[in-house]
């Protein structure tokens, strides 16, 4: 009998169970074709790579939605025909690259398709009657997972044997209806959290397109998509025609737990940091500073990217990136211009590949060119525009990123610790 977990559904008492899997699930047999003998274009027999259990495939795996690789080559399917695999049955990933090995799949869905369990993988099917999604959900949790740690081999590429995974402990609860809630719960729960990234990668290529479409194209001075009401060529100025640029501090600061907060090219995506600096040191080494309306950009690495700085709070920056104070131009308009094919392009002309990483100096970025419509009010509607595209994003991104929070923590504390 094992213990209860810290978080139950109401309505559900009393002890779990707890067995070895051996004794609990039997061992099926797997193919070992490689990747070269399946494919997404034909076949009608369905196989469970190793490779997608690790990246692709989730907890459960619903066959009627899920795309899976057809075998190739019929003929070899003769010899499985017992192992076959059912609703119901998991299958593990017996080698990765990390401590990712051991991660399961449970089939679901399943009507009249034929699949197999392919490559590097330990299919089983559960002797006792399971509800659909708990075996799924619990052989991914932590509780399970931190028992094949101990069984891993390897140093560059880590496995774990069959025979290891038959002495592991399964926990479950007696009633079928509590593991249903349970399984429920986790399904629902990656619904949303399918839902929240599917709209994220929505509006990032919605945001790609625009980038193309928005602004004039290498030769043209008009873009292809404009608000309706603005007529009239783009021109072409060179950045420091429109914005001032100033470096940040060339040496490490002694950072300490609170004061003005200090960015470097990592934090250029949120433009938050835990990083802090005394106000002295501020007031000693920023004559020019970032203020609400300015842009930071990268300066090393992945150069050119940028973001406006909304905040009207003192921030201090690194070296790493460079501040561009606008003249006379929406900054949100700029940032956007600045994530412009062309534009890009103009500035890694001025990088200097040969740096690693790769870099640009302060005095080359002025002198890339860009193209603005002079028109203010234009420049302030396509700025709006993306700036709502950008809070689409981050609030989709993160509303996922706390429900994957949620899950993780929900799979810590669904499950009893091990007795």
């Amino acid at each position: 009998m094992a213990d209860t977990p810290d978080i139950r559904f109401k309505g559900f008492d009393g002890g779990w169970e707890q067995r070895k899997l051996g004794d609990t699930l039997c061992s099926l047999q797997n193919n070992t074709l490689s990747r070269s003998e399946l494919t997404y274009e034909e076949g009608t027999i369905k196989n469970v790579h190793y490779g997608d259990v690790l990246v692709k495939y989730g907890e459960v795996i619903d066959v009627k939605n899920e795309q899976m690789p057809n075998i190739i080559d019929n003929t070899v399917v003769e010899k499985y025909k017992s192992s076959f695999l059912q609703n119901g049955d998991v299958i593990f990933a017996d080698t990765a690259e990390d401590k990712t090995v051991g991660k399961c799949s449970e089939i679901a869905g399943l009507t009249d398709e034929t699949i197999l369990s392919g490559l590097h993988t330990i299919p089983y099917r559960p002797q006792l009657k399971f509800a659909t999604g708990y075996l799924g959900y619990y052989f991914n949790s932590s509780i399970f997972h931190q028992q094949l740690i101990p069984l891993m081999q390897g140093i560059k590429v880590t496995s774990i044997s069959k025979s290891a995974m038959q002495n592991t402990d399964i926990i479950y609860p007696k009633s079928v209806e509590e593991q249903e809630k349970i399984g429920t719960y986790f399904v629902h729960l990656d619904h949303l959290i399918t839902l929240h990234q599917r709209k994220c990668d929505e509006m990032k290529q919605l945001k790609k397109f625009m980038l193309q479409k928005m602004f004039p194209k290498s030769g043209e001075l008009i873009p292809e998509i404009r608000f309706v009401g603005f007529t009239g060529g783009w021109e072409q100025r060179k950045l420091g025609d429109v914005v001032g640029v100033y470096d940040g501090v060339h040496q490490t600061p002694e950072y300490q737990d609170a004061g003005i907060m200090f960015l470097s090219v990592e934090n250029i995506s949120t433009l938050k940091s835990e990083k802090f600096i005394s106000k002295e040191a501020f007031e000693r080494d920023y004559k020019v500073y970032p203020e609400k309306g300015d842009i930071l950009m990268t300066r090393i690495g992945d150069v050119g990217t940028t973001n406006v700085i909304e905040t009207d709070e003192k921030l201090a920056f690194y070296v790493s990136l460079a501040l561009l104070k606008p003249n006379g131009i929406d900054p949100y308009f700029l940032s956007h211009v600045m994530k412009n094919h062309e534009f890009q392009k103009g500035l890694r002309e001025r990088t200097l590949i040969t740096a690693i990483p790769q870099k640009i100096n302060k005095d080359e970025i002025g002198k890339v060119s860009v193209f603005i419509t002079v028109n203010n009010d234009e420049q302030a509607k396509i700025g709006s525009y993306f700036r709502n595209l950008d809070h689409l994003i981050t609030l989709h991104q993160s509303k996922c990123n706390q429900l994957k929070e949620v899950k993780r923590f929900m799979l810590q504390n669904m499950f009893p610790k091990k007795g």
